[in-house]
């Protein structure tokens, strides 16, 4: 179970399944001096003009008990196409499968007046993930992220479901990911404040399920984010229910593992992890489980920490964040095994 944090690990600690990837998403790497462009959409470097993110995952890689298979990266809209490139490259490098997180702006994917800018941002992004041979990607590409727009319902949610189907479509026609590299798509809900209507399970499942039917193939997939599920206002069972009907319907996508509320240290969840991971796996349709937290000084985050009360404490317990998630690794990739080997 996921219950206590540990201080030293093993080192190259290698998962004993086939079944599961396991990564890491490296957004405690800080947004605002790591991974965010600046204006020019260029990504951070340091002062020997290496570019930030690929210093900190040399370093981490290096370090980490548990032998790591996946990177999603954000890669955000305006960001330079040779940083890019030069990311998703050194990633590969590193004998590690590179996923792009797409992180759109200036676009309401809801809005059918944005529709035309939605589908440019995001077919330009994905042009370079297939340029790499990426396999999967992911998105928050449900509503724009902290717009304080009021929740839509009824006929206006109807069509909210409607227009997300549409431009999803456009993008995945215009890409032509039917013959690329990528595989799936994993679409993340976000909780309350962040977003205002895409905010549970099975919301995400409503758009999810009729898109995949306009094309008629599972390519679009729930990505299932332990967090978001605690937040989501949807009780440990009805999450458990909805992630057993996606799956059995062939649209599971990655499971994250990260902390409610806190976005923090893995144990201060209240066992939401521990709960929905073990349904994932049971449902034998997981393929992925990436492990995240927030580093809670991180400047790019302040809008988040003043707007939810609990969010961006400091959990680390005296630990670098490094720590921390190496610690999580430990304690996800036992539970993998467990559950696996119990299956």
């Amino acid at each position: 179970m996921i219950t206590d944090q540990l201080s030293e690990t093993p080192q190259n600690q290698v998962t004993t399944t086939d079944q599961v990837r396991l990564g890491v998403c490296p957004a405690h790497f800080q947004f605002a001096t790591t991974l965010v462009p600046d204006a020019e959409g260029k990504m951070p470097r340091n002062p020997d003009g290496e570019l930030r993110v690929l210093a900190r995952l040399k370093t981490f890689q290096k370090n980490s008990p548990v032998k790591l298979s996946v990177i999603p990266i954000f890669v955000f809209s305006g960001t330079q196409e040779d940083d890019v490139r030069e990311v998703l490259k050194g990633i590969q490098e590193l004998g590690l499968a590179p996923e792009t997180i797409l992180m759109i702006s200036g676009a309401d994917p809801m809005s059918p007046e944005d529709e035309d800018r939605f589908v440019e941002i995001c077919v330009g992004i994905l042009n370079l993930a297939k340029e790499a041979g990426i396999q999967a990607v992911s998105s928050t590409t449900f509503e724009q992220w902290m717009d304080p727009a009021p929740e839509k319902t009824g006929d206006a949610y109807e069509a909210a479901v409607a227009q997300l189907v549409k431009g999803h479509q456009r993008v995945y026609e215009e890409a032509d990911l039917a013959n690329s590299s990528i595989q799936s798509w994993n679409i993340e809900f976000l909780r309350p404040v962040e977003f205002s209507t895409f905010t549970n399970i099975q919301r995400s499942w409503d758009v999810v399920k009729k898109l995949n039917e306009s094309i008629q193939t599972n390519f679009f997939r729930v990505l299932v984010d332990a967090s978001h599920c605690g937040d989501s206002g949807l009780s440990v069972e009805e999450n458990r229910v909805a992630i057993r009907e996606i799956a059995s319907a062939g649209a599971l996508g990655a499971f994250h593992a990260s902390s409610k509320t806190t976005r923090g240290c893995l144990t201060s969840d209240e066992g939401w992890i521990n709960a929905l991971l073990t349904t994932c796996l049971e449902t034998g349709k997981l393929d992925t489980v990436i492990v995240e937290a927030f580093d809670h000084t991180d400047e790019g985050l302040q809008p988040l920490r003043d707007a939810v009360a609990g969010h961006g404490v400091d959990t680390t317990q005296g630990r670098s964040y490094d720590q921390l998630i190496y610690d999580g690794l430990v304690l996800v990739n036992s539970k993998i095994i467990e559950d696996t080997k119990s299956s």
